[in-house]
């Protein structure tokens, strides 16, 4: 595993975020309403959607522009986001006193840009794919003598996402299994990596859209493959392509890689709201729809470490990753009884 990050990388993350980024509960999903088939594990859901700007990606933030130098922090930063990076780095570049450009799709939620704004980073708009983002952010930082954030493939970002292991362990040793979300692999990359250096056993499972299944086409090719095309609502988790960084460390400590529909994911915000009062972006309740059963295919991939783990019997965690959601959006999505039969 040699290339890969290491444990030790996590912990002084841990150390840097301390007081920066919160400590998010881990709350009980199945004792407020059934979620799952009788017998099922205990569902408990990891509330990102409560960090800091709205999301987990203030972690991987922080922990970035804060090993840059001091000139790079003085010259600014440029990054590329279809939104919830882009408002960590604005509210990380607000902390630190560091110039921010961040660059959105033309299709980015308004609630993200406008949060950009508020927290007085420079927001310019560019196509609607992670390629065309990160070409103009390349020719900004190139133009401007900007330092890139990269919104996922970066150890240092790696390393700050890999935190939510760290404390998923911690809040519940007993875990057998978590679901995370995956777009680009930063979050995917460093949770798994904290989890399995520490505790091989834990099965994790990587959560996709059906209309985006980046990593599952990546897996069968053997390397990060882009796709074509992409659709669904979770526009968090519309990369078209794992990084080169994450897709390692995805083939190391993935055990399976599983694809959820849109109309899943509705039920899943549905349900959170239902049942605990939660606001979730779509891209946050991919995991809890696939926790519920809602698979529509699933890919084991073999663990380049040699640990093949087992389903156990003990508690399940999804990660959900944000909630910055459109109000309207949100109203459509929840308006409705939760439904009953997606198991």
């Amino acid at each position: 595993m040699t290339g890969l990050l290491s444990l030790e990388a996590i912990r002084e993350a841990a150390g840097r975020l301390s007081g920066v980024a919160r400590v998010t509960p881990l709350l009980e999903a199945c004792e407020l309403a059934d979620c799952g088939p009788a017998g099922s594990s205990r569902l408990l859901v990891k509330c990102e959607n409560l960090q800091a700007s709205g999301a987990f990606k203030i972690r991987g933030a922080y922990n970035m522009l804060a090993q840059l130098s001091d000139e790079q922090r003085r010259a600014g930063v440029v990054t590329y986001s279809s939104g919830n990076h882009g408002l960590a780095i604005s509210l990380a570049a607000r902390w630190l006193a560091v110039p921010a450009v961040i660059v959105m799709p033309t299709t980015a939620p308004a609630i993200k840009v406008e949060g950009a704004k508020k927290l007085g980073a420079q927001v310019l708009f560019e196509g609607t794919t992670t390629l065309h983002r990160k070409a103009r952010a390349e020719a900004e930082a190139a133009k401007r003598g900007l330092a890139i954030v990269p919104p996922f493939d970066h150890e240092w970002i790696i390393a700050g996402q890999g935190t939510i292991g760290l404390e998923i362990l911690d809040q519940c040793p007993t875990v057998a299994t978590v679901y995370v979300p995956v777009s680009g692999g930063g979050l995917i990359a460093g949770v798994a990596t904290a989890i399995k250096r520490s505790k091989p056993s834990v099965r994790i499972v990587a959560v996709e859209p059906a209309g985006a299944p980046k990593v599952t086409t990546s897996i069968r090719a053997g390397e990060p493959t882009t796709l074509e095309t992409i659709s669904g609502i979770a526009d968090g988790l519309l990369a078209v392509r794992p990084g080169d960084l994450t897709f390692p460390h995805i083939q190391a400590f993935v055990d399976e890689v599983v694809l959820v529909e849109d109309e899943a994911i509705i039920d899943a915000m549905r349900f959170l709201f239902s049942a605990a009062r939660l606001v979730v972006e779509p891209s946050g309740a991919a995991t809890v729809a696939a926790a519920r059963g809602a698979v529509v295919s699933k890919l084991v991939v073999r663990s380049s470490a040699g640990v093949s783990a087992q389903s156990g019997s003990g508690p399940e965690v999804a990660v959900i990753s944000g909630g910055n959601v459109e109000p309207d959006a949100f109203a459509r999505y929840i308006r409705g009884p939760v439904p009953g039969g997606i198991r």
